[in-house]
């Protein structure tokens, strides 16, 4: 049997990071156009859960997009990297900003969209990479 050893490189790290960073600003971006939305329009707030989800997944699969660029194979797990990681902030910050942790069902979406999401981004990037 031979030996196969799993090695991290440092731009693959890199890539991870930068690629939270992007889907981080993606959501910010996305976030204020909601505000705005929902201040100067008859848009309700009751759309807001729904936004947030959407928001996430589309911020996370670029964040998977871009993990994946510097990977040279298993695209869709450095995607997962990288929404997990997008994730777990997001949620620190939910848990910062409202005062207490609370395990819900909309916790466990995110994560579950955000692994998902960041999967499909990172199998895109990589194929995305042998063009």
């Amino acid at each position: 049997m031979e030996k196969r050893g799993f090695s991290i490189k440092r731009e693959q790290v890199l890539g991870v990071v930068l690629g939270v960073i992007i889907a981080y600003a993606i959501t910010a971006i996305a976030f204020i156009a909601t505000a705005l939305a929902i201040t100067y329009t008859n848009l309700s707030e009751s759309v807001l859960p729904a936004i947030v989800m959407i928001t996430c997944v589309i911020s996370v699969m670029f964040a998977g997009f871009d993990a994946s660029r510097k990977a040279s194979k298993n695209g869709w797990a450095w995607g997962m990297c990288a929404g997990l990681i997008y994730a777990i902030v997001f949620i620190t910050i939910i848990v910062i900003t409202t005062g207490g942790f609370v395990l819900d069902v909309r916790k466990f979406l995110l994560l579950g969209l955000s692994l998902v999401g960041g999967g499909i981004g990172g199998a895109i990037g990589i194929n995305f990479n042998k063009r």
